[in-house]
Order: C-alpha cells, then sequence, then structure tokens
C-alpha cells in the first residue's frame, strides 16, 4: 500500500493545537482595511476552531493520526 502524502497546502492554512484542535485565520482580513470600521478590524484578529466533520477531513489529510502534545505537525 503506497504511503499516504500530507497535503502541504493544508500545513501552511491550519495549525494543529496541543490538545488537538484545528486552527484557521479569519477571512476578509488581508486588504482593504481603511474602509473597514476599528470594531470589525479588531474583530478579525486571531485565530477561530474548526470543529465537526471538516476537522475530520483535515485532519486525514494533514496526515495526523493521533494527536500527541506539543507536536508542531506543520513542520513534520
Amino acid at each position: 500500500m503506497p504511503k499516504v502524502k500530507t497535503r502541504k497546502s493544508a500545513t501552511k492554512r491550519f495549525k494543529v493545537t496541543g490538545t488537538g484542535k484545528l486552527m484557521r485565520g479569519r477571512s476578509f482580513n488581508r486588504h482593504l482595511r481603511v474602509k473597514k470600521s476599528r470594531k470589525q478590524k479588531r474583530r478579525l484578529k486571531g485565530e477561530i476552531e474548526i470543529t465537526g466533520v471538516f476537522a475530520k477531513k483535515l485532519k486525514k489529510r494533514m496526515g495526523v493520526k493521533k494527536i500527541k502534545k506539543g507536536v508542531n505537525y506543520a513542520k513534520v
């Protein structure tokens, strides 16, 4: 059976926390920020957790079988 390759695009866009949660950045935050209010820009900071079936699919694409604490899967 062939080796399962990780999708490098997924490892660059998403990160796995120490507890095994998948995190992603928010959209609408790259450019055209001048016309957005301070409140909107504040809310666009940070990252959000990915949950549900999509998280399971992403973990499979990233090649994460078991989540180990303290491992950065983006560099593996």
